[in-house]
């Protein structure tokens, strides 16, 4: 076959470091729109962004030719370079260290939209470690949890 095609779609959680409360109400929309951004050069465009005050949701298409580490890697490191140029109050901003990639069929796309839209509604009820546990355990990720938090 001379043509290679690909459509995969990831929703990556990460939260931010010791899922301190950073991502403020005055930061968030600016901040979807840099990742937004950051992903689009990447040939990875967002299909939905979203964060509460200690994580962040994103909905994309993985390109062919990038390994999900790879924009993981990216997109936090750029983001938390430049969410430190928004002031002095977000001069400690910092991302934990790992993540959470998680494949999304075609046919679920609308489902996890709506799940993202929804993140403050979301943790009215829920933390983001308990939501975060419910991921790993629903798409059977082993998982130690003295590893799991920074």
């Amino acid at each position: 076959m001379p043509q290679s095609l690909a459509r995969i779609q990831i929703h990556l959680v990460f939260s931010t470091k010791h899922r301190e409360p950073r991502i403020t109400d005055d930061l968030r929309a600016t901040l979807h729109a840099y990742m937004a951004t950051v992903l689009q050069n990447m040939d990875c465009p967002a299909v939905l962004i979203n964060s509460v005050e200690d994580h962040v949701h994103i909905l994309f298409e993985l390109a062919r030719t990038r390994t999900i580490s790879e924009v993981v890697e990216s997109v936090k490191v750029s983001s938390s370079k430049w969410v430190k140029t928004q002031g002095s109050d977000h001069a400690g901003f910092s991302w934990q260290a790992g993540y959470g990639a998680f494949s999304v069929s075609e046919s679920q796309v609308a489902v996890v939209r709506a799940y993202i839209a929804g993140q403050k509604e979301h943790h009215l009820r829920s933390t983001f470690q308990d939501e975060y546990r419910s991921f790993l355990e629903r798409h059977r990720m082993g998982f130690d949890e003295r590893y799991v938090w920074d």
